[in-house]
């Protein structure tokens, strides 16, 4: 069964700023040592979902073929039903698509992280926000090297 776990990824939220938020959020499930859905599952979800071939939703995404199915792989291993459904061959109705329980996974995902982007904006965030430098400062030592 899959274990949620909340981390350090969702970006996309002002806190009080403009331009690129000083956070990220990153919501994890895990299965086993797997990753069963994170941002980037999700994101090759909804571009399968677009595109209706997993090959054309890696593309779009940037991903290698071979990564593309390797983390379809892992979702469908993952989840007690496929998220992915394949259909080869030459036929007009090849490709893939989000089974029910992957569009049922895909939307809870989406809506968990639209709970902790709202969560997290605020006084505190926004306390922060106004602390954190815009870039490190330079390292206060170097080493050199022989």
């Amino acid at each position: 069964m899959a274990t949620p776990i909340a981390m350090g990824a969702i970006s996309g939220l002002s806190c009080g700023m403009s331009g690129k938020p000083p956070f990220k959020i990153k919501i994890q499930f895990l299965c086993g040592d797997e990753i069963a859905m994170g941002p980037g599952k999700a994101d090759l979800l909804d571009a399968i979902q677009d595109h209706g071939s997993i090959s054309a939703a890696g593309r779009a995404l940037g991903m290698s073929y071979r990564r593309t199915w390797l983390l379809v792989d892992v979702m469908n291993r993952c989840w007690n039903e496929r998220l992915v459904q394949t259909v080869a061959g030459g036929s007009h109705n090849r490709g893939a698509r989000l089974t029910d329980t992957g569009q049922q996974v895909l939307a809870a995902y989406r809506a968990i992280q639209a709970s902790a982007r709202a969560s997290i904006a605020g006084p505190s965030c926004d306390r922060l926000a106004g602390m954190i430098r815009s870039e490190p400062l330079p390292a206060a030592y170097q080493t050199e090297t022989s």
